[in-house]
């Protein structure tokens, strides 16, 4: 974080001279040739510049000054600690000058970056607006971002902390920051601990006849659990939007989760769960187009598509076909092979054509087995009857075959079948292990 080294003092009738200061650290400044009157050091004006991301009222609405009130250097500087530490800035700095009209103020700011979404998890007590409306009251530059340093994250912390005094519920609020493991800070999440908030119904807003059976019977898990949208958006992507997805709608997209209490008390709050779905236009398959093959002739491959042209979109079912595809691929050896579908939507005709693109990638070989769990005499049939020598194509099929014809006089024994890639020697080991069925 920097701060202003440079602050701009002038004098009426006096002459203009140049304060350097660390940042933030108080400095001895001349003393003007004349005293001033007291009327120099009633601000009348706030002058923000440089931000392209708060508007300037939301920046003097955060720095806590006001016009008309009393004013010295040591504000200014109180003021440009608190706008940096907030991460929300890269530069904080001020010019000022005094007249016997008062004293002009300038902040000088320049935007830190990046900033990320902040996501509310279970205020149930707030309808969005509320909650928004009430956080800028209190933290005028929140605007439903964050910057990923700072306090700004901590002040929007306390002001839900302050709401939640104010309507006399019990919880502490905890926030965390969000991101792909190793990855950098893509949300911050906030959240009540403390007070138990379950589900009782769900509903979908504007779902359609057909698909209102296949929604409810999805949800049925939903209900009775905690009450937390972060978790409810999981499983509507997991479990809700695939009824869509199989009919076509590509581009359908549920919005978050809205409770509704319907039961309240200081142990426990219970609620009903609206989902609002958006399914955008049904699309049809107009083309599949496969390249990249080498190992298979087309039409294997194409056996393997269920999908239909002229009918909607099945993504489904598509994501099934492509696993079958590389499972086929695996059984020749190819066991890195990549097997994705890029769609290209034109929205104007409502079609969807498919280009399923293949990297087989290199042929792997049977490497080690290893039999582990069983007596001497099992272990040695199981090896005399493996017939994939070390060596040979490798074929991801074989061990669960071979599991189910050899070992099938093992039914006791509960089996695994692990495979280790060697990338570099482009071999695959096998152990298979065997483990005693619980009673």
């Amino acid at each position: 974080m920097n701060f202003s080294r440079t602050q701009l003092l002038s004098v009426e009738g006096g002459i203009a001279f140049l304060l350097f200061l660390a940042p933030l650290a108080s400095a001895q400044a001349r003393k003007p040739s004349k005293p001033l009157p007291p009327s120099a050091f009633k601000l009348v004006s706030i002058k923000v510049t440089g931000t392209k991301r708060f508007a300037p009222q939301e920046i003097v609405a955060a720095s806590g000054l006001q016009l008309g009130q009393i004013v010295s250097e040591d504000d200014f500087k109180r003021v440009s600690q608190h706008l940096g530490e907030t991460g929300a800035f890269n530069d904080v700095a001020y010019a000022f000058h005094f007249s016997s009209e008062g004293t002009k103020l300038e902040l000088q700011l320049a935007d830190s970056d990046p900033f990320v979404p902040a996501h509310f998890d279970n205020f149930v007590w707030f309808s969005d607006k509320e909650l928004l409306d009430g956080l800028r009251a209190q933290v005028p530059l929140f605007q439903g971002n964050l910057p990923v340093g700072g306090d700004l994250a901590e002040q929007v912390s306390n002001a839900l902390q302050a709401l939640l005094i104010q309507r006399k519920i019990d919880g502490h609020v905890d926030y965390l920051r969000t991101g792909p493991e190793e990855g950098p800070i893509s949300s911050f999440a906030f959240g009540i601990s403390g007070h138990s908030i379950r589900i009782r119904n769900i509903d979908f807003t504007a779902a359609g006849p057909a698909e209102l059976p296949l929604l409810q019977a999805a949800a049925k898990k939903m209900s009775g659990q905690e009450f937390l949208r972060s978790s409810l958006r999981v499983q509507a992507d997991k479990d809700l939007l695939p009824v869509y997805l199989e009919h076509g709608y590509l581009k359908a997209a549920f919005a978050d989760a809205q409770p509704k209490i319907v039961q309240d008390s200081p142990q426990e709050t219970l609620v009903d769960v609206a989902f609002n779905i958006d399914t955008g236009r049904q699309y049809k398959v107009s083309e599949m187009q496969l390249t990249g093959y080498k190992a298979f002739p087309v039409e294997t491959l194409r056996v393997l598509i269920h999908q239909q042209l002229g009918q909607p979109a099945n993504a489904n079912q598509l994501k099934s076909d492509l696993e079958a595809i590389k499972k086929l691929y695996g059984t020749r050896g190819y066991m890195v092979a990549s097997v994705l579908a890029t769609p290209e939507i034109d929205d104007a005709q409502s079609t969807v054509k498919y280009q399923v693109s293949i990297d087989e990638g290199n042929v792997f070989t049977m490497g080690d087995l290893d039999i582990r769990g069983l007596d001497k005499r099992d272990t040695n049939r199981l090896f005399t009857a493996w017939k994939l020598l070390t060596g040979d194509p490798y074929d991801s099929g074989y061990p669960q075959r071979f599991v189910q014809q050899s070992a099938k006089d093992l039914r006791e024994w509960k089996i695994s079948i692990n495979e280790s890639l060697n990338d570099k020697e482009k071999t695959v080991d096998v152990t298979l292990r065997f483990e005693p069925n619980p009673r």
